[in-house]
C-alpha cells in the first residue's frame, strides 16, 4: 500500500518534522503490507521544511500567498504513477493535508479551520479507483 512518508517517520513535513504513526499501528501495517512511501508535495519539487499551504477553490496557495498548485498536482501525479506501477489499490494518506487529506481540509485561511473536500493527491488517486484511509481509521 501506498503511505504518506510522514506517516512512517519520515522527515518531510512542512515544517520538516514527521506525524509518525503508533508503533503499535506501524509494526502491524509492516506485518500485513510492502509499505511504499510517497511524500507528493516533495514529489512535486517542494523543499522541506516549507512555507505551509492550504487549498482554495480549485488550487493550492502557501501561507506567503504563493501559488504552489502545480507542484502539487506534480507531486499528485509522481503519487498516482507509483500506485500504478505497483498496482495498489489502497493508500494511508496524512489527514487533513492539502495534498494527502481525504473528506476534510484546512479551508485556505490559515486559521485551523476544516471543511469537506479532499486534498489534490487524494483527490487524484480517488478518481483512479484508489481507496484512501486517513490514519485514524487504521
Amino acid at each position: 500500500i501506498v503511505v504518506s512518508a510522514c506517516l512512517l517517520g519520515r522527515n518531510c513535513k512542512y515544517n520538516g518534522g514527521n506525524n509518525r504513526l503508533p508503533d503499535e499501528k506501524l509494526q502491524r501495517l509492516k506485518t500485513d503490507y510492502e509499505l511504499i512511501p510517497v511524500c507528493p508535495e516533495a514529489y512535486g519539487g517542494l523543499t522541506t521544511p516549507r512555507v505551509p499551504s492550504e487549498r482554495l477553490c480549485d488550487g493550492v496557495i502557501s501561507k506567503t500567498g504563493r501559488d504552489v498548485t502545480a507542484e502539487f498536482q506534480k507531486g499528485a501525479e509522481a503519487a498516482l504513477y507509483l500506485a500504478q506501477l505497483f498496482d495498489i489499490k489502497t493508500a494511508i494518506l496524512k489527514e487533513n493535508s492539502p495534498s494527502c487529506g481525504c473528506g476534510m481540509i484546512y479551508d485556505g485561511t490559515f486559521t485551523g479551520t476544516l471543511v469537506p473536500g479532499d486534498g489534490v493527491t487524494a483527490e487524484l488517486l480517488k478518481a483512479h479507483g484508489i481507496a484512501i484511509i486517513g490514519e485514524s481509521k487504521i
